[in-house]
């Protein structure tokens, strides 16, 4: 069954907050293989401006897409998901994750639209800090490949 394109503007708001610590972001810059000390190191981070260490880049993944889930999940879409892969991934940085934060993300739903028998589904996701200061915005799309006949 085709996805609603009705479903467009619809937003998901934040179901929990996710507070980044120095154990998670070292872990996932060692997954990374990434020795910045940025990363790792307080004082390093301190000389350059940072309230504490910051987390790599990509770290926000591990809540965006626990995020982007809640969608994909949502019954009402009626996404089905052993059909789906994810077609396009960017982030845009406001300003870098750091440990001590605490961070909330909604999403929206941009488009939806079929194109060569297949269902696309266009993201984002405002990640903010718990006073609302814009971290990141993520954007993603979602291909949903039709049913084969």
């Amino acid at each position: 069954m085709p996805l609603d394109p009705s479903f467009a503007g619809r937003v998901y708001p934040p179901e929990a907050t996710y507070e980044v610590s120095r154990a998670k972001i070292a872990e996932f810059a060692d997954a990374l293989g990434d020795e910045n000390p940025l990363y790792r190191d307080v004082d390093a981070a301190g000389a350059a401006g940072y309230p504490d260490v910051i987390a790599p880049p990509t770290f926000l993944t591990i809540i965006n897409l626990r995020a982007i889930n809640a969608v994909v999940a949502d019954p009402e879409l009626g996404l089905d998901y052993d059909r789906m892969v994810h077609g396009d991934q960017r982030f845009v940085h406001h300003r870098p994750a750091h440990a001590g934060d605490r961070l909330q993300v909604t999403v929206h739903i941009d488009e939806i639209f079929a194109r060569a028998g297949n269902d696309f589904l266009t993201v984002h996701a405002d990640v903010t800090a718990e006073s609302g200061e814009p971290v990141c915005t993520t954007y993603a799309q979602l291909v949903v490949r039709g049913e084969q006949s």
